[in-house]
């Protein structure tokens, strides 16, 4: 799964001022990933806004991205839920024409055990025509996927090949380090720790800062694949402020208001998610003008 090695980057869902997509937006988002040379994409993950996007409205997205592709770079689907039985079928139905694999987030709000978040992913993995990764990301879920869950998943389903971890916990990147079977992959989850956690072994990141600096993120990840920390560094915290305030307010009203200054989508977000205020706008704007400066 080498094609996984690298800078993913989940893409924003770009909207129209009327809140329909904009696949235009979309398009010129793309153009701009291949061209920044990252190593794949991710299509309606949490970055994407998938939450307030309808099954067609997915559907339409899924195979425009694929288009627009056209198999320049390996695509993930993101396909996740708190519903196992709904999330199933839609792995079930989904188009794969296209797309390499499926990441799907782990169960949110229900706080489920860690048997029921294996029982879970196990369902996943006998519903999916594709690889699947894993996705843990307790901030947002509201339960954490378990070193001891995640390596047992990793054993257990040969299709379940890897995990994007964004618990924050290096205690827990040591322990899946530790415990997994050979070739499952730690992928970062966040941005800021990408670097250190490829020191320990991850094989790369799912950005959201890429979307707006896919080659000056692809370089540094680039040069941590090769084992080139040293080098890498001085980039990464260029980066630190930047990731910073892209966070402020909220993932993707930041990335979006660097991409409208970029010329590539618009800053639109739809409710519940609102867009940045006027001071971190130009903060963010700033950082952007230097770093591409």
């Amino acid at each position: 799964m080498k094609k996984f090695h690298g800078t993913g980057v989940a893409l924003v869902t770009p909207f129209n001022a009327d809140g329909s997509v904009d696949f235009e937006g979309l398009k010129n988002l793309i153009n701009y990933m291949v061209h920044g040379k990252v190593d794949y994409l991710v299509s309606l993950g949490t970055t994407g806004e998938a939450s307030t996007l309808n099954k067609n409205e997915k559907k339409k997205i899924w195979e425009y991205t694929a288009e627009i592709n056209n198999g320049r770079l390996p695509l993930v689907a993101g396909i996740g839920g708190n519903d196992t039985a709904e999330v199933t079928e839609s792995i079930r139905t989904f188009e794969v024409n296209g797309y390499d694999a499926i990441l799907s987030a782990s169960p949110y709000y229900n706080k489920p055990t860690q048997e029921g978040i294996y029982q879970h992913y196990k369902a996943i993995s006998e519903a999916s025509a594709l690889p699947v990764l894993l996705y843990n990301v307790p901030g947002r879920t509201g339960s954490n996927v378990s070193p001891e869950t995640t390596c047992r998943l990793a054993s257990d389903f040969k299709n379940i090949i890897g995990t994007k971890e964004a618990s924050g916990s290096f205690d827990q990147f040591n322990q899946i380090l530790r415990d997994k079977p050979e070739g499952f992959m730690l992928i970062s989850g966040d941005d800021p720790v990408a670097l250190p956690m490829m020191a320990l072994g991850a094989v790369g990141v799912i950005s959201v800062i890429g979307n707006a600096l896919p080659k000056a993120l692809s370089d540094m990840i680039r040069l941590c694949l090769q084992g080139e920390f040293a080098q890498a560094t001085p980039a990464h915290l260029s980066l630190i402020e930047f990731t910073r305030l892209v966070f402020a307010e909220g993932n993707p009203a930041g990335v979006k208001t660097a991409l409208k200054y970029l010329d590539i989508c618009g800053d639109k977000v739809r409710l519940p998610l609102v867009g940045v205020s006027t001071g971190l706008e130009e903060q963010i704007i700033a950082q952007v003008k230097k770093l591409m400066a």
